[in-house]
């Protein structure tokens, strides 16, 4: 990142007289949102009283919703101060009005507006320069509780740290395989900082999210960018679009199954439907043709003769059904060389299928 105000939505470093009009900008925001109703006539909603539910964004994509009060008159990319437990939180409003109400509901939040927390008032100077001051402590107090936590010889990983805006309390995200006992490792913490400690336990997904990164596709994470629902991936998915078990292949930076593997689930489940239970033999004249893969978007299947397991065919699938209805009448199918479209060496499959991992699937079992 450029600063370390930029996962907060901050195009530079603010500081105290910083005007909030320049400082906050929705497209270097990780997860960030349009508001499509602000377009419309007569849509004033930031200086009515009628909609006070705001929307306050903190430290990657962290964001809440506050009760403003009704004569405060807001924009987007205030900063402003809020309601914490204990003492009172930093944050850059995200959406207001009827937009904040929508998001609200969306994200399945209490719609019950005396249960929220309270907005208090725009960030004052003095609040800034605390706040700008927290922040800044956050990458060093990360390294230093790491080296804790090694010293301590405690199996998990401390992946970010967050400060409140009143520089009273800090939240430590981290991950770890088992049950982690940081009681003496609290007492560190609060010796050391002088801080209240919250200790928050995430998955590796969320981890991954938090700190981003490119993958294999040369752009950056989903979960980093805009995803945030993770959805289970299962190996059944990679099944059903054919692609090889390949744990270094299949896998993204938080060791997972890719997010986006369930991205066309749906479609190849779907075109899936169309072709026949495998595995499938068809009895040719040749000699029996073992099925060996299928190319789902082409609606091809891919055979080889038992006996010469070397040479793949390519079979249309209409040309397949036709060979089944031929075999139930107990008729011979004529040879795979007329009725495929596309048949390739042992010696090329590599290249064609760039799965040079997977090769022994094509293999007679």
């Amino acid at each position: 990142m450029n600063n370390t105000f930029e996962s907060r939505g901050c195009k530079y470093i603010p500081k105290s007289f910083t005007k909030n009009d320049k400082l906050f900008s929705q497209s270097c925001c990780k997860m960030s949102s349009y508001d499509w109703l602000a377009p419309f006539e007569n849509n004033n909603y930031s200086k009515t009283n009628t909609h006070n539910v705001v929307e306050v964004r903190f430290k990657n994509a962290k964001c809440d919703f506050f009760i403003k009060p009704s004569d405060l008159i807001l924009d987007v990319g205030d900063i402003v101060a809020v309601e914490a437990s204990p003492g009172h939180d930093i944050g850059i409003v995200n959406s207001l009005g009827p937009f904040a109400k929508i998001k609200q509901k969306h994200k399945k939040k209490d719609l019950n507006q005396d249960t929220l927390k309270k907005l208090y008032r725009r960030a004052k100077a003095s609040d800034i320069d605390k706040w700008i001051s927290a922040v800044e402590l956050e990458e060093g107090t990360k390294m230093r509780s790491r080296a804790f936590a090694n010293d301590l010889k405690l199996k998990m990983k401390i992946s970010d740290v967050e400060y409140q805006g009143d520089k009273t309390k800090a939240i430590f995200y981290y991950t770890a395989d088992e049950r982690v006992d940081f009681r003496e490792l609290i007492k560190y913490f609060a010796e050391a900082f002088s801080i209240r400690v919250e200790m928050k336990q995430i998955g590796v997904r969320q981890e991954a999210s938090r700190i981003g990164g490119i993958g294999s596709c040369g752009r950056e994470l989903c979960c980093a960018t805009w995803l945030n629902r993770f959805k289970s991936v299962s190996t059944s998915t990679a099944r059903n679009q054919q692609l090889s078990l390949n744990p270094q292949k299949l896998a993204g930076q938080c060791s997972k199954l890719k997010c986006c593997l369930n991205y066309e689930n749906d479609l190849y489940i779907e075109a899936l439907k169309e072709f026949p239970n495998t595995p499938v033999t068809l009895k040719t004249k040749s000699g029996d043709a073992i099925y060996q893969k299928i190319d789902v978007l082409k609606k091809m299947m891919w055979f080889a003769y038992e006996k010469e397991p070397e040479t793949l065919y390519a079979v249309p699938l209409k040309k397949v059904y036709e060979i089944i209805d031929l075999n139930k009448k107990n008729q011979l199918a004529d040879d795979l060389e007329k009725e495929a479209t596309q048949h390739i060496p042992k010696s090329n499959i590599i290249n064609y299928f760039n799965e040079e991992d997977d090769i022994s699937r094509f293999d007679k079992k």
